[in-house]
């Protein structure tokens, strides 16, 4: 794999891989350089097609891309009837089969993985605001349930960091309507009656709630700031319009 993507630093079992892609790799031009995976940005279909293939030989499984749509679904890759296939409706994913990489997309939001002690199963989730106030990790973590296959570990990636999300009341209100703790997380802007919301401590005190205390990557330093760092990671609240990168886990 290219040596400036993120290789998440977690205790997974040794079948299980991991990867964060940043903005290197790819053949993407202008504001989408150069490794955008995302095919609705308005990017060149042939390039994001290209940097797709590019990651499929990187990993040697195959991403499945969902269309993640700022909600709380979770979809099993393997569900034994059919396998699911790119665009799918949904904000996470799960797999227990070998090969098959749950693919998450960002380009602010947080996307956080999964693993269990025993490296049965995988799973991604997509936890901008919405889904995380909404409750997708803990709809995540649930299909870690029926398995008694031991604790369940997440990594967290780049997103935009606690001095860059300035939100309003309402994203506030929606936090602390679920856990008055949540107030911690947020801090006051300069701007008049807005907020600056840390979005990876907001996602590990969810974990906490719903049992999963063993918490890696993003602790909401510059370094993780998707903002903060424009040659690393692609931004959409920085630029607008933007590619996106992808953090992904599957079993071997």
């Amino acid at each position: 794999m290219d040596a400036r993507w993120l290789v998440p630093e977690w205790p997974a079992p040794p079948n299980v891989r991991a990867v964060c892609t940043t903005r290197d790799g790819g053949v993407s031009q202008g504001r989408y350089q150069s490794l955008n995976l995302g095919d609705h940005v308005a990017d060149d279909a042939a390039h994001v097609a290209e940097n797709r293939r590019r990651l499929r030989e990187a990993v040697d499984a195959r991403p499945v891309f969902l269309q993640q749509v700022h909600g709380t679904g979770v979809v099993a890759l393997d569900d034994g009837r059919h396998m699911v296939r790119d665009g799918t409706a949904a904000d996470a994913c799960t797999a227990t089969a070998t090969g098959l990489a749950c693919t998450i997309m960002v380009a602010d939001c947080l996307p956080v993985l999964f693993t269990d002690e025993a490296g049965h199963r995988v799973a991604a989730a997509h936890a901008g605001w919405r889904g995380l106030a909404g409750g997708v990790l803990e709809q995540t973590a649930r299909s870690f349930a029926s398995d008694s296959s031991g604790k369940v570990i997440a990594w967290l990636g780049p997103c935009i960091g606690p001095k860059a999300f300035e939100v309003g009341p309402e994203v506030k209100a929606a936090f602390e309507a679920h856990a008055p703790e949540a107030a911690a997380c947020f801090r006051p802007s300069a701007s008049d009656g807005k907020w600056l919301a840390d979005l990876p401590a907001l996602a590990r005190q969810r974990l906490k709630a719903a049992g999963i205390a063993a918490v890696h990557g993003n602790d909401g330093t510059d370094g993780w700031c998707t903002v903060a760092n424009s040659s690393r990671f692609f931004s959409h609240r920085r630029d607008g319009v933007s590619g996106r990168f992808a953090a992904l886990v599957w079993k071997v």
